[in-house]
């Protein structure tokens, strides 16, 4: 397998579980985080073989995404595969929502994945490869306290689908998932047994990887996936 795969947000929650699918799939993988530290740990959790490249961007700053994209082609030639995944999510009701945590919200939810993409979009038409983008289910439903999560994620969703329209034309396909609850560190939370119920982080890995294995001519444009059972009360 020389397929490239970049996923931001890589060093743990999805990003991580994702990138373990993979990498078992026989995948090159770059993961990237804000902190290089944090992408060398995750790396060496997930084997520190050959094939996983860590890498350090703040997604919210084009010239990091930029050097990213360089540093994996420097190293593997290519790019195939762009899971734009790196996220943050603040939660309060309006009147408490700060102007910094706002900003923080969309930079990272939507003026990253545009930096991601921006920075990945010539390699990836170069191997007419496949652009994933990771919103929500919050990015067709509301809910209280959720004026920047849901601001972020129906723009996530509204962008992935006219870059969708866009890209065909170059053989690139462009796919938007939208998970519900997760068992990740979304928003400080520390997974545990009382989150067997929810979607794991390698589910998502499986649904990618076998979105990368149908025929291109079909494209599942906007996917949702949520827990098969409600929430344990």
């Amino acid at each position: 397998m020389n397929q490239v795969v970049y996923i931001t947000g890589g060093s743990k929650g999805i990003g991580k579980g994702v990138a373990a699918y993979l990498l078992q799939k026989g995948y090159r993988v770059a993961i990237s985080s804000r902190k290089l530290e944090s992408a060398q740990q995750a790396a060496r959790e997930l084997g520190n073989t050959d094939r996983v490249l860590p890498l350090q961007s703040d997604v919210r700053n084009l010239g990091d995404e930029q050097q990213a994209v360089q540093t994996i082609l420097n190293q593997w030639g290519r790019l195939d595969v762009l899971v734009a995944n790196a996220g943050v999510g603040h939660f309060a009701p309006f009147e408490e929502m700060t102007p910094e945590r706002w900003h923080e919200t969309i930079d990272t939810n939507l003026n990253g994945v545009y930096n991601s993409v921006r920075a990945s979009l010539e390699a990836i038409k170069k191997s007419k490869g496949y652009i994933f983008t990771i919103a929500s289910l919050a990015g067709t439903n509301f809910m209280p306290q959720g004026t920047a999560y849901n601001a972020s994620k129906f723009a996530v969703v509204g962008f992935t689908q006219a870059l969708m329209l866009d890209l065909r034309q170059y053989d690139v396909r462009v796919t938007t998932i939208m998970p519900g609850s997760v068992a990740s560190y979304f928003n400080n939370h520390v997974p545990s047994e009382a989150d067997s119920w929810k979607i794991q982080p390698e589910d998502i890995g499986e649904l990618i990887y076998d979105l990368l294995q149908m025929h291109p001519r079909a494209l599942p444009s906007k996917i949702e996936i949520r827990p098969t059972k409600p929430p344990v009360k």
